[in-house]
């Protein structure tokens, strides 16, 4: 039987990625891939071309416009990876409240109401930073060899332990808007699954990075600080003492990718859980210290200017923890971290235009 799938922002990073590695799984006879993206985003447009290359269809539209959904016609499910993805959105002068909640909440509503015309399927691609910003800024710290470190000893917070933040860890605002707008999604996404018995699936992704990304200071961090180390663009630790001990863990596409291809061909009983953390974990984190050391040995060093003063929504530890995830379908990342910086910095050695591409210099 042909499974038709729909990936949203199938032009943005992440989607794009999802395509290319769900064309490449052991099941592709058996999958037809359409997207959908406004090429809002700069560098889209290659993206785009590179698609059409793989024989994935790609429809020029916006969710925010129930209309462009309706042209598409009936799919079995639906991957949501259309978003903003800043913390910083709306807030910045960049984007809009209005524009960041019409993209990242009124989109789902109206992907909701599509999957639920055709009875079709939704794999919601959230985020890490649902998690509550008060909780995760008063979690004491030790610093150990560049890097933060949660003090198990003095923590008595429910949902976090040695491994990081499960998923039963506080959603209580701030989030920030951007995270407002992705629990919000979320737990619309839920109640069309109880109310309309809509199979949906909930991953909470860490930070995901690869070659290709679109990468900005407040997204796409690994791919942002990689390009900008090799060409020699300033680089600045900000916040936290000017220390860059902040820790975020990373994670590829490709080991999302098979998570989401485990979910959508998942047949018999159905887990009670619909929500799962889906990231590299303590094994794939790295400070930005940390990953200044690793561009300093690899291209030589770049001094990285120090600028002490807090920035909103800036955390010093955020890492989850999968095991949810692990326990239920048997899943966990392949590509370690050392790969995934690896691949970012041979793609940004064949590619000494990206920054510009991508819009992190504009």
């Amino acid at each position: 039987m042909r499974v038709k799938i729909l990936i949203t922002g199938i032009c943005g990073f992440v989607g794009n990625q999802l395509a290319r590695h769900l064309r490449a799984a052991r099941v592709a006879d058996r999958l037809e891939i359409i997207g959908i993206d406004n090429l809002s985003r700069p560098g889209s447009e290659s993206n785009r071309h590179s698609l059409d290359g793989l024989g994935v269809r790609v429809l020029h539209g916006d969710i925010r416009m129930a209309s462009d959904l309706e042209a598409v016609g009936p799919v079995d499910w639906v991957i949501d990876a259309a978003a903003n993805a800043s913390v910083l959105a709306g807030v910045d002068g960049r984007t809009s409240t209005r524009q960041l909640i019409e993209h990242n909440l009124l989109g789902t509503v109206n992907l909701l109401e599509y999957c639920r015309s055709w009875q079709a399927g939704f794999v919601l691609l959230s985020t890490s930073r649902v998690y509550s910003l008060h909780q995760l800024e008063a979690l004491p710290m030790d610093v150990v060899d560049g890097r933060f470190v949660p003090a198990l000893d003095r923590l008595s917070l429910p949902g976090i332990g040695g491994a990081g933040v499960t998923e039963s860890f506080s959603t209580a605002p701030p989030l920030s808007l951007y995270g407002t707008t992705k629990v919000a999604s979320e737990l619309l996404a839920l109640e069309y699954h109880y109310s309309f018995r809509l199979p949906v699936w909930i991953n909470r992704c860490g930070v995901l990075a690869g070659a290709g990304q679109f990468g900005h200071a407040a997204q796409g961090i690994f791919a942002y600080w990689i390009n900008a180390h090799l060409r020699r663009a300033p680089l600045r630790y900000i916040g936290f003492d000017g220390s860059g001990r902040q820790v975020r863990d990373c994670l590829h596409p490709s080991d999302l990718a098979r998570l989401v291809l485990k979910q959508i061909e998942c047949a018999g009983p159905q887990p009670q859980e619909r929500l799962f953390n889906v990231a590299g974990g303590v094994a794939n984190s790295i400070s930005l210290l940390e990953l200044t050391r690793w561009c300093d040995e690899r291209f030589g060093a770049h001094t990285v200017e120090q600028d002490t003063r807090p920035r909103q929504f800036d955390v010093p530890w955020l890492v989850l923890d999968s095991e949810r995830a692990r326990s239920l379908w048997g899943w966990s990342p392949d590509m370690g971290v050392e790969s995934i910086l690896t691949e970012i910095a041979e793609h940004a050695q064949r590619e000494p235009e990206w920054l510009q591409i991508s819009g992190a210099l504009a």
